[in-house]
């Protein structure tokens, strides 16, 4: 009897983390950065921990989109893409991302026909994320 219990404890605990596991795959951010002058890009950063995973995605979610056609004046600065989940879909999530001039702001844009520019606190904090550097130098 003792080892009956035991056998559906155990079980009990492997699909409890199993079902957990599943739930972290996937939860990951991949960043590249530009290189060069050019239109080319190379893997620069994955961001694994699922609390920035999770900030970053609010901050890009909660950006004041506009819906526009953008040309920017030179390449993004980076690019980077995470899984989520829409409906019953999985699809990845693509960005482009400049910084401003100034320094201060990242400006995004997603599918050539959504832009948006983030506040000086969401862009610190992005940027934090993405690339472990500090926005303004």
């Amino acid at each position: 009897m003792k080892k009956i219990i035991l056998f559906f404890s155990l079980l009990a605990v492997l699909i409890v983390s199993s079902g957990c596991l599943n739930e972290v795959v996937g939860q990951k951010i991949t960043v590249q950065k530009r290189t060069g002058e050019e239109n080319f890009f190379e893997d620069f950063k994955e961001v694994n921990q699922k609390k920035q995973v999770e900030k970053a995605i609010a901050i890009v979610k909660n950006a004041n989109w506009e819906n526009a056609k953008v040309e920017m004046a030179r390449y993004a600065d980076y690019q980077f893409q995470f899984p989520f989940k829409n409906s019953s879909e999985n699809k990845i999530a693509s960005y482009l991302l400049w910084i401003s001039p100034n320094g201060e702001n990242l400006e995004i844009v997603m599918d050539s026909f959504k832009y948006a520019k983030l506040t000086k606190q969401d862009s610190a904090n992005l940027y934090k994320i993405l690339t472990g550097e500090e926005l303004i130098k």
